[in-house]
């Protein structure tokens, strides 16, 4: 991804965002051409030269210093999610020519222990959203049209963010489907900001933005959050409607990996339809993964 057009996209859709009266300026000009805060109006607030302002904005300064980041970013109002992102893209990591990625796998630890949660739907992810594993009940919940098996087939394997964008069946299940978009559309930038040389994360957004009208729209609009936890609502073919917790826990060491848990309210009506739903995925366990033993009391 080119990442001095994305610090340029970041930082123009966020002086969009505000007007001068927002930050204590007085407007000049009888007409403005460009939507919220201009340039030197945001070089003003930030203590900065419009010179060097542009240049960052531009690409073209590649080695702000934190006191420039800080001042820019409370300027800009931004979140402590939005600081970060900025980071990020204004001084990328350096990365090493890197060979063609290899699929990814959950490790063996993990396979077992999603397959040992009972009553909460477990999936692993890696960083592009492509299901690595999954519990039965996590399979029941958000792609029971699909073959349980299919993430242990790299070239088949679901992605949540196409299923979400380009799989009727996935629109269905969220009610509530355009604050699930953005929620994922949010969580995505955060991803490729800290990852730029990420070619099939590339690949991945530039088909969706091809392909969902609805993901170009939303991805042009720069949204960050990390989204790690919070609620979310359902609507299952086979269960009706259900208000689930959410967390999503990045494993231990450099991956991008994490373990996506979804849970109810105990003695909630929501509860109750996800123990159905657990009943009727029939308890199945995948091939080659044993259930960790339980602990003795």
């Amino acid at each position: 991804m080119d990442t001095p057009a994305q610090l340029g996209d970041f930082l123009r859709t966020r002086r969009a965002r505000l007007q001068p009266e927002d930050v204590g300026l007085v407007a000049f000009g009888a007409r403005r051409r460009v939507p919220g805060l201009r340039r030197e109006e945001l070089a003003q607030l930030a203590g900065v030269s419009v010179a060097y302002y542009t240049r960052l904005e531009q690409g073209q300064s590649g080695n702000a210093s934190d006191g420039v980041l800080d001042a820019i970013a409370r300027a800009l109002r931004l979140s402590e999610d939005e600081q970060a992102h900025l980071r990020n893209l204004a001084r990328p990591a350096r990365t090493k020519r890197r060979a063609a990625p290899r699929p990814e796998c959950a490790r063996p630890a993990t396979r077992a222990l999603i397959a040992a949660v009972e009553g909460v739907a477990a999936v692993a992810l890696d960083r592009r959203n492509d299901v690595l594993a999954w519990n039965p009940l996590g399979h029941a919940l958000l792609a029971g049209h699909l073959d349980f098996d299919g993430p242990d087939r790299p070239g088949e394997r679901p992605n949540l963010s196409r299923m979400l964008f380009l799989d009727p069946h996935t629109r269905e299940l969220y009610p509530r489907w355009d604050e699930e978009a953005r929620r994922a559309v949010a969580s995505l930038r955060v991803v490729a900001g800290g990852v730029p040389d990420d070619r099939l994360l590339a690949e991945q957004i530039g088909e969706l933005s091809m392909k969902s009208p609805e993901f170009a729209a939303l991805w042009s609009r720069h949204p960050v959050h990390k989204c790690a936890f919070g609620t979310k609502h359902f609507h299952h073919p086979l269960v009706g409607a259900m208000e689930l917790s959410f967390e999503a826990m990045a494993l231990p060491d450099d991956s991008g990996q994490r373990v996506l848990l979804y849970g109810a309210e105990p003695g909630s009506a929501s509860e109750a339809a996800l123990r159905l739903l657990a009943t009727l995925t029939g308890g199945r366990v995948p091939s080659g993964v044993a259930a960790m033993p339980a602990a003795r009391r």
